[in-house]
Protein backbone atom coordinates (compact mmCIF):
# COMPACT_ATOMS: atom_id res chain seq x y z
CA UNK A 1 0.00 0.00 0.00
CA UNK A 2 1.46 3.41 -0.78
CA UNK A 3 1.70 5.61 1.88
CA UNK A 4 -1.34 7.87 1.51
CA UNK A 5 -3.66 4.79 1.37
CA UNK A 6 -3.68 4.13 -2.08
CA UNK A 7 -2.10 1.14 -4.20
CA UNK A 8 0.19 2.31 -6.35
CA UNK A 9 2.08 0.41 -9.25
CA UNK A 10 5.51 0.96 -9.18
CA UNK A 11 8.37 -0.20 -11.17
CA UNK A 12 9.76 -3.66 -10.52
CA UNK A 13 12.12 -4.06 -13.35
CA UNK A 14 13.43 -3.21 -16.79
CA UNK A 15 14.82 -4.34 -19.68
CA UNK A 16 15.28 -3.43 -23.65
CA UNK A 17 16.57 -4.57 -26.61
CA UNK A 18 17.91 -2.73 -30.01
CA UNK A 19 18.91 -4.28 -33.40
CA UNK A 20 22.74 -5.31 -33.89
CA UNK A 21 22.78 -3.39 -37.47
CA UNK A 22 24.11 0.48 -36.95
CA UNK A 23 22.77 2.97 -39.80
CA UNK A 24 24.95 5.41 -39.44
CA UNK A 25 24.60 9.27 -41.07
CA UNK A 26 27.85 8.77 -43.33
CA UNK A 27 25.30 5.73 -44.87
CA UNK A 28 22.57 7.71 -45.15
CA UNK A 29 24.12 11.04 -46.68
CA UNK A 30 26.18 8.66 -49.54
CA UNK A 31 22.57 7.62 -49.81
CA UNK A 32 20.92 10.18 -50.84
CA UNK A 33 23.91 12.78 -51.53
CA UNK A 34 23.78 14.84 -48.59
CA UNK A 35 25.91 15.63 -45.59
CA UNK A 36 25.82 14.06 -42.29
CA UNK A 37 26.07 17.44 -40.82
CA UNK A 38 22.42 18.31 -42.59
CA UNK A 39 21.32 15.18 -40.76
CA UNK A 40 23.05 15.86 -37.04
CA UNK A 41 21.82 19.80 -36.98
CA UNK A 42 18.19 18.66 -37.97
CA UNK A 43 17.65 16.33 -35.66
CA UNK A 44 20.61 15.28 -33.27
CA UNK A 45 20.46 11.96 -34.12
CA UNK A 46 23.86 10.13 -35.22
CA UNK A 47 22.30 6.89 -35.99
CA UNK A 48 20.07 4.26 -35.45
CA UNK A 49 19.24 0.70 -35.31
CA UNK A 50 17.42 -1.61 -37.84
CA UNK A 51 16.00 -4.70 -37.47
CA UNK A 52 17.42 -7.73 -39.42
CA UNK A 53 15.06 -8.92 -42.60
CA UNK A 54 12.01 -11.21 -41.06
CA UNK A 55 12.68 -9.79 -37.17
CA UNK A 56 9.45 -8.17 -35.78
CA UNK A 57 8.10 -6.52 -32.79
CA UNK A 58 7.64 -9.30 -30.65
CA UNK A 59 11.10 -10.94 -31.59
CA UNK A 60 12.07 -7.84 -30.20
CA UNK A 61 9.68 -7.09 -27.01
CA UNK A 62 10.21 -10.69 -25.98
CA UNK A 63 13.74 -9.81 -25.76
CA UNK A 64 12.96 -7.00 -23.62
CA UNK A 65 10.41 -8.44 -21.59
CA UNK A 66 12.62 -11.50 -20.88
CA UNK A 67 15.55 -8.93 -19.70
CA UNK A 68 12.80 -6.86 -17.69
CA UNK A 69 11.26 -10.19 -16.01
CA UNK A 70 14.89 -11.34 -14.73
CA UNK A 71 15.25 -8.03 -13.48
CA UNK A 72 12.23 -7.65 -11.11
CA UNK A 73 12.86 -11.40 -10.14
CA UNK A 74 9.01 -12.44 -11.93
CA UNK A 75 8.55 -15.49 -13.68
CA UNK A 76 6.36 -15.77 -16.43
CA UNK A 77 3.64 -17.60 -14.75
CA UNK A 78 2.89 -14.90 -12.16
CA UNK A 79 1.96 -12.41 -14.70
CA UNK A 80 -1.67 -11.38 -14.84
CA UNK A 81 -1.65 -9.40 -17.86
CA UNK A 82 0.61 -8.58 -20.53
CA UNK A 83 0.02 -4.94 -22.63
CA UNK A 84 2.37 -4.31 -25.83
CA UNK A 85 2.08 -0.41 -26.92
CA UNK A 86 3.27 -0.23 -30.56
CA UNK A 87 1.84 0.55 -34.09
CA UNK A 88 3.74 -2.09 -36.19
CA UNK A 89 2.65 -5.13 -34.81
CA UNK A 90 3.76 -8.22 -36.60
CA UNK A 91 0.44 -8.60 -37.99
CA UNK A 92 -3.15 -7.39 -37.89
CA UNK A 93 -4.41 -10.44 -35.50
CA UNK A 94 -3.63 -11.95 -33.21
CA UNK A 95 -2.06 -9.14 -30.96
CA UNK A 96 1.67 -8.97 -30.76
CA UNK A 97 0.68 -8.94 -26.83
CA UNK A 98 -0.32 -12.48 -27.19
CA UNK A 99 2.52 -13.50 -29.50
CA UNK A 100 4.81 -12.55 -26.86
CA UNK A 101 3.15 -13.95 -24.39
CA UNK A 102 3.09 -17.25 -25.77
CA UNK A 103 6.99 -17.44 -26.44
CA UNK A 104 7.08 -16.13 -22.59
CA UNK A 105 4.95 -19.03 -21.36
CA UNK A 106 2.83 -16.18 -18.98
CA UNK A 107 0.07 -18.11 -19.94
CA UNK A 108 -3.19 -17.63 -18.90
CA UNK A 109 -2.51 -13.80 -18.42
CA UNK A 110 -4.84 -11.35 -20.00
CA UNK A 111 -3.00 -9.98 -23.08
CA UNK A 112 -3.45 -7.28 -25.73
CA UNK A 113 -2.27 -4.65 -28.00
CA UNK A 114 -2.49 -0.61 -27.58
CA UNK A 115 -2.09 2.11 -30.12
CA UNK A 116 -1.13 5.02 -29.42
CA UNK A 117 1.98 5.51 -31.46
CA UNK A 118 5.11 7.05 -30.00
CA UNK A 119 2.46 8.06 -26.63
CA UNK A 120 1.98 3.97 -26.32
CA UNK A 121 4.54 3.59 -23.88
CA UNK A 122 2.80 5.98 -21.36
CA UNK A 123 -0.54 5.26 -22.63
CA UNK A 124 0.03 1.53 -22.12
CA UNK A 125 2.09 2.59 -18.44
CA UNK A 126 -0.93 3.81 -17.31
CA UNK A 127 -3.25 1.75 -18.26
CA UNK A 128 -1.55 -1.04 -16.59
CA UNK A 129 -1.56 0.74 -13.51
CA UNK A 130 -5.15 1.23 -13.12
CA UNK A 131 -5.08 -2.96 -12.83
CA UNK A 132 -2.59 -2.52 -10.00
CA UNK A 133 -4.60 0.38 -8.20
CA UNK A 134 -8.10 -1.97 -8.08
CA UNK A 135 -6.71 -5.04 -7.18
CA UNK A 136 -7.37 -6.87 -10.46
CA UNK A 137 -3.63 -7.52 -11.04
CA UNK A 138 -0.35 -7.83 -9.52
CA UNK A 139 2.02 -8.32 -11.68
CA UNK A 140 1.79 -6.77 -15.20
CA UNK A 141 4.19 -6.61 -18.13
CA UNK A 142 4.60 -3.58 -20.40
CA UNK A 143 6.24 -3.81 -23.49
CA UNK A 144 7.16 -1.06 -26.30
CA UNK A 145 8.20 -2.18 -29.57
CA UNK A 146 8.02 -0.68 -33.29
CA UNK A 147 10.13 -1.69 -36.31
CA UNK A 148 10.02 1.39 -37.70
CA UNK A 149 12.39 0.83 -40.32
CA UNK A 150 9.65 -1.49 -41.95
CA UNK A 151 7.14 1.24 -42.21
CA UNK A 152 9.58 3.92 -43.85
CA UNK A 153 9.99 4.69 -47.42
CA UNK A 154 13.42 4.56 -48.05
CA UNK A 155 13.09 7.21 -50.89
CA UNK A 156 12.40 9.44 -48.55
CA UNK A 157 15.57 10.95 -46.49
CA UNK A 158 13.47 13.02 -44.18
CA UNK A 159 11.78 10.17 -43.15
CA UNK A 160 14.08 7.67 -42.64
CA UNK A 161 16.88 9.39 -41.06
CA UNK A 162 14.14 10.08 -37.89
CA UNK A 163 13.82 6.32 -36.87
CA UNK A 164 14.94 3.19 -35.68
CA UNK A 165 14.06 0.15 -34.32
CA UNK A 166 13.93 -1.32 -31.00
CA UNK A 167 12.26 -2.45 -27.65
CA UNK A 168 11.67 -1.64 -24.20
CA UNK A 169 9.95 -3.05 -21.27
CA UNK A 170 8.90 -2.64 -17.65
CA UNK A 171 7.21 -5.23 -14.82
CA UNK A 172 5.00 -3.70 -12.95
CA UNK A 173 3.34 -4.18 -9.44
CA UNK A 174 2.12 -2.98 -6.25
CA UNK A 175 4.62 -1.19 -4.02
CA UNK A 176 4.85 -0.28 -0.46
CA UNK A 177 5.92 3.49 0.56
CA UNK A 178 5.13 7.12 -0.85
CA UNK A 179 6.82 5.47 -4.40
CA UNK A 180 5.11 4.62 -7.63
CA UNK A 181 3.30 6.40 -10.30
CA UNK A 182 1.97 9.66 -8.56
CA UNK A 183 0.37 11.26 -11.37
CA UNK A 184 -0.44 11.28 -15.14
CA UNK A 185 -1.88 13.63 -17.79
CA UNK A 186 -3.25 11.69 -21.13
CA UNK A 187 -4.90 13.46 -23.90
CA UNK A 188 -5.61 13.21 -28.00
CA UNK A 189 -6.51 15.21 -30.74
CA UNK A 190 -7.88 13.26 -33.49
CA UNK A 191 -8.16 16.66 -36.10
CA UNK A 192 -4.33 15.99 -36.44
CA UNK A 193 -4.13 12.78 -37.45
CA UNK A 194 -3.48 13.29 -40.91
CA UNK A 195 -0.21 15.01 -39.43
CA UNK A 196 1.49 11.50 -39.05
CA UNK A 197 0.17 8.45 -40.44
CA UNK A 198 0.13 5.45 -42.88
CA UNK A 199 -2.79 5.53 -44.97
CA UNK A 200 -2.99 1.71 -45.92
CA UNK A 201 -2.94 -1.38 -45.35
CA UNK A 202 -6.52 -0.62 -42.94
CA UNK A 203 -10.02 -1.74 -43.58
CA UNK A 204 -10.53 1.72 -45.63
CA UNK A 205 -7.71 1.06 -47.89
CA UNK A 206 -7.14 -2.27 -47.95
CA UNK A 207 -3.45 -3.65 -49.64
CA UNK A 208 -3.19 -3.80 -53.69
CA UNK A 209 -1.45 -2.81 -56.41
CA UNK A 210 -2.94 0.77 -56.34
CA UNK A 211 -1.81 1.45 -52.56
CA UNK A 212 1.31 0.50 -52.96
CA UNK A 213 1.93 1.85 -56.73
CA UNK A 214 1.35 4.91 -54.50
CA UNK A 215 3.38 4.32 -51.81
CA UNK A 216 0.73 4.57 -49.11
CA UNK A 217 2.42 1.98 -46.69
CA UNK A 218 5.06 4.21 -45.81
CA UNK A 219 4.84 6.97 -43.15
CA UNK A 220 3.79 10.35 -44.10
CA UNK A 221 4.15 13.48 -41.73
CA UNK A 222 4.33 16.86 -42.20
CA UNK A 223 7.62 17.89 -40.08
CA UNK A 224 7.27 21.53 -39.40
CA UNK A 225 3.35 20.80 -37.91
CA UNK A 226 4.36 18.12 -35.97
CA UNK A 227 7.23 19.98 -34.38
CA UNK A 228 5.37 23.10 -33.07
CA UNK A 229 2.43 20.02 -32.16
CA UNK A 230 5.22 18.14 -30.21
CA UNK A 231 7.07 21.16 -28.68
CA UNK A 232 3.60 22.22 -26.75
CA UNK A 233 2.35 18.66 -25.82
CA UNK A 234 5.38 17.31 -24.65
CA UNK A 235 5.01 21.10 -22.10
CA UNK A 236 1.69 20.89 -21.63
CA UNK A 237 1.29 17.06 -20.41
CA UNK A 238 4.19 17.20 -18.19
CA UNK A 239 2.77 20.32 -16.55
CA UNK A 240 -0.61 18.93 -16.18
CA UNK A 241 0.66 15.21 -14.98
CA UNK A 242 3.29 17.07 -12.29
CA UNK A 243 0.24 19.53 -11.37
CA UNK A 244 -1.48 16.03 -10.68
CA UNK A 245 1.44 14.47 -8.54
CA UNK A 246 1.48 17.90 -6.58
CA UNK A 247 5.07 18.59 -7.92
CA UNK A 248 7.30 21.63 -9.42
CA UNK A 249 9.46 20.78 -12.30
CA UNK A 250 12.54 21.25 -10.24
CA UNK A 251 11.66 19.08 -8.16
CA UNK A 252 12.20 15.97 -11.28
CA UNK A 253 15.24 14.41 -10.95
CA UNK A 254 14.97 13.00 -14.13
CA UNK A 255 13.34 14.03 -17.26
CA UNK A 256 12.54 10.90 -19.70
CA UNK A 257 11.01 11.97 -22.57
CA UNK A 258 9.79 10.45 -26.10
CA UNK A 259 12.82 10.58 -28.36
CA UNK A 260 11.77 12.26 -31.67
CA UNK A 261 13.95 15.22 -32.14
CA UNK A 262 16.92 16.66 -29.99
CA UNK A 263 15.72 20.67 -31.20
CA UNK A 264 11.79 19.22 -29.64
CA UNK A 265 13.24 18.35 -26.43
CA UNK A 266 15.75 20.98 -25.94
CA UNK A 267 12.69 23.47 -26.73
CA UNK A 268 10.58 21.26 -24.45
CA UNK A 269 13.00 21.76 -21.00
CA UNK A 270 13.87 25.38 -22.15
CA UNK A 271 9.82 26.09 -21.04
CA UNK A 272 9.95 23.72 -18.23
CA UNK A 273 12.66 25.01 -16.65
CA UNK A 274 13.93 21.50 -16.33
CA UNK A 275 18.14 21.39 -16.41
CA UNK A 276 19.83 19.95 -19.33
CA UNK A 277 21.61 17.36 -17.27
CA UNK A 278 18.43 16.13 -15.57
CA UNK A 279 16.96 15.04 -19.09
CA UNK A 280 17.98 11.78 -20.28
CA UNK A 281 18.49 11.43 -24.34
CA UNK A 282 19.38 8.32 -26.25
CA UNK A 283 17.94 9.69 -29.73
CA UNK A 284 21.29 10.78 -30.65
CA UNK A 285 21.95 6.88 -30.47
CA UNK A 286 18.58 5.02 -31.24
CA UNK A 287 16.69 7.78 -33.08
CA UNK A 288 12.68 7.40 -32.88
CA UNK A 289 11.97 4.19 -31.59
CA UNK A 290 8.06 4.71 -31.32
CA UNK A 291 6.49 3.22 -28.30
CA UNK A 292 10.15 2.05 -27.68
CA UNK A 293 12.15 5.33 -26.58
CA UNK A 294 10.98 5.67 -23.36
CA UNK A 295 11.12 2.23 -21.81
CA UNK A 296 14.55 2.13 -23.79
CA UNK A 297 16.16 4.76 -22.08
CA UNK A 298 14.85 4.09 -18.68
CA UNK A 299 16.29 0.70 -18.85
CA UNK A 300 19.63 2.36 -19.62
CA UNK A 301 18.89 5.31 -17.28
CA UNK A 302 18.79 2.24 -14.63
CA UNK A 303 21.59 0.18 -16.02
CA UNK A 304 24.00 3.64 -15.81
CA UNK A 305 23.01 3.79 -12.54
CA UNK A 306 21.18 7.05 -13.23
CA UNK A 307 18.09 6.57 -11.16
CA UNK A 308 18.26 6.23 -7.01
CA UNK A 309 15.72 5.25 -4.64
CA UNK A 310 12.77 7.66 -4.11
CA UNK A 311 14.37 9.92 -7.61
CA UNK A 312 11.18 11.68 -8.93
CA UNK A 313 10.84 10.62 -12.80
CA UNK A 314 8.88 12.30 -15.37
CA UNK A 315 7.81 10.49 -18.22
CA UNK A 316 6.26 12.06 -21.62
CA UNK A 317 5.06 10.62 -25.26
CA UNK A 318 3.64 12.41 -28.05
CA UNK A 319 2.61 11.28 -31.11
CA UNK A 320 0.32 10.52 -34.39
CA UNK A 321 -3.39 10.42 -33.35
CA UNK A 322 -2.27 13.20 -32.26
CA UNK A 323 -1.87 11.72 -28.91
CA UNK A 324 0.03 12.99 -25.88
CA UNK A 325 0.87 11.63 -22.34
CA UNK A 326 2.75 11.79 -19.09
CA UNK A 327 3.50 10.40 -16.41
CA UNK A 328 5.50 10.79 -13.06
CA UNK A 329 6.36 8.07 -10.99
CA UNK A 330 8.77 8.24 -7.68
CA UNK A 331 11.29 5.21 -8.07
CA UNK A 332 11.06 2.14 -5.54
CA UNK A 333 13.47 2.19 -3.09
CA UNK A 334 14.70 0.27 -0.79
CA UNK A 335 13.64 0.51 3.32
CA UNK A 336 15.39 3.35 4.17
CA UNK A 337 12.33 5.04 1.48
CA UNK A 338 9.86 3.01 3.02
CA UNK A 339 9.70 1.41 -0.23
CA UNK A 340 9.75 -1.75 -2.42
CA UNK A 341 7.46 -4.31 -4.18
CA UNK A 342 4.70 -5.70 -2.31
CA UNK A 343 5.55 -9.64 -2.49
Amino acid sequence: MAGDGQVRAGVLGTGSHVPDRIVDNRELAERYGCSEDWILKRTGIQQRRFAAPGVAASDLGLLAARQALDAAEVEPRELDLVICATYTPDMAFPSTACLIQDRLGAQPAASFDLQAACSGFVYALVTAAQFIANGAARRVLVVGSDVNSRIIDPMDQKVTALFGDGAGAVVLGPVNGSTGLLGWHMGADGSGGSLFRMPAGGSRKPASAETIEAREHFIQMDGPTLFRFAVEALVTASRRALDRSGLAPDAVDLFVPHQANLRILEAGIERLKIPRDRMLVTVDRYANTAAATIPIALDEAVRTGRVSPGANLLMTGFGAGLTWGAAVLRWTGGKSEGGGPIR
